[in-house]
């Protein structure tokens, strides 16, 4: 059952309960807040205002009662995780309470890990992607907040502080243009143009120039090695895809361990089957805060020869996962059948928790028959 929860609650209240009426007086009040840092001074006199009022007819706080304001409101809107005001997204249990979106994420991995329905920790009620929902209007109102410049700790709504902190800033990091010649330089952006007056980088021979790009262009080409290998793969006779759905199963072993599979397809006439396992089978991957996936293609036709392939996977077409793209090989036979376990590319463990919250993993295989 949601409970409304005023914005003047106690300096210590929670955010448990956080229903539409407690979201309407906290955007009412982030409005407030603008409105004191505009006319500071103004003493509020006679009797309280109604709170039925228009807006514009409430009488300005004092500024030493905005900031216990505003304290009021970080705790009301708070993750109830963190317990750090949400960055982005904002997710909510059925009571109201509130999670932002890398914890809430987490949650849904942990207990996919553990085998256990995920529960909203402050009234253990069921969560899921399903039953929890977005709360636009806390979104909006953690937005208007201010916080601090990392770099110049001047006071800027949060809303606005991304584009300050990379166009307008002047104390935000910024390196040398001739880092692309080798200067290592990085300092605050109004050090910039005194720096690029004097540096060295410029007035260097052409063989010391010559070292520095060597090295960026070795870099340069292992990326094109990759891109070229697949526009050859591109060319090959047989080439086959299909979009693969991997699907969480426990082991029937006495410690349990969690593995995914995808149902049998068919590619290239030959059935094959893809399995995926967490930080390689270990013990207890929920302890771990670095977590991995990683795969292998098994062939389950039977061949007369050798079926020499190239296979990589790539993110589904409705999916946000980031994949960078590897390719593998494998000489198939009724013998070798299985390729080993191979890391699935992604780039942190934080796309792994997105994986590992979602009901099922969809990507895309490409399979291509190498010719004899």
């Amino acid at each position: 059952m949601i409970s409304d929860v005023g914005v003047a609650a106690a300096p210590g209240s929670s955010s448990a309960g956080l229903g539409v009426g407690a979201v309407g007086a906290a955007v009412e009040a982030v409005a407030g807040v603008a409105a004191m840092q505009e006319e500071v001074g103004i003493r509020r006199e006679g009797p309280e205002p109604d709170p039925d009022e228009p807006p514009k007819k409430r009488v300005k706080m004092p500024e030493g009662e905005s900031g216990k304001l505003e304290e009021r409101l970080y705790s009301v809107l708070c993750c109830t995780v963190c317990l750090d005001l949400p960055k982005a997204s904002v997710y909510q249990c059925t009571n109201g309470h509130l999670m932002c979106a890398g914890c809430f994420i987490h949650l849904l991995a942990d207990s996919r890990l553990k085998e256990e329905q995920a529960t909203c920790p402050n009234c253990r009620c069921e969560i899921s992607k399903n039953l929890c929902c977005r709360n636009l209007a806390v979104e909006k109102a953690v937005s208007e907040l201010p916080t601090e410049c990392t770099f110049c700790l001047k006071q800027f709504p949060r809303s606005s502080l991304e584009r300050h902190q990379k166009e307008e800033c002047q104390d935000r990091v910024t390196q040398c243009k001739y880092k692309r010649i080798g200067c290592p330089w990085q300092g605050p952006f109004h050090e910039l143009p005194a720096h690029e007056s004097e540096c060295s980088h410029p007035t260097k021979t052409g063989t010391e120039l010559m070292g520095i790009l060597g090295e960026m262009d070795q870099n340069h080409r292992r990326d094109m090695q990759l891109y070229n290998s697949i526009f050859s793969l591109l060319c090959y006779e047989k080439i086959g895809f299909t979009e693969v759905q991997f699907r969480p199963y426990r082991t029937d072993d006495f410690i349990t361990r969690l593995y995914y599979e995808t149902p049998r397809f068919t590619v290239l006439n030959q059935t094959w089957v893809l399995k995926a396992r967490v930080n390689d089978s270990e013990r207890n991957p929920n302890l771990s805060c670095k977590r991995t996936l990683s795969f292998q293609l098994i062939l389950k036709s039977k061949v007369n020869s050798a079926l020499e392939c190239s296979f990589l996977l790539l993110k589904g077409p409705y999916d946000d996962v980031r994949i960078k793209p590897v390719i593998h090989h494998h000489s198939f036979s009724n013998d070798a059948n299985e390729t080993d376990y191979v890391p699935l590319p992604i780039s942190d463990s934080v796309e792994c928790n997105k994986l590992l919250a979602a009901k099922n993993i969809n990507l895309r295989l490409f399979i291509f028959q190498v010719q004899k």
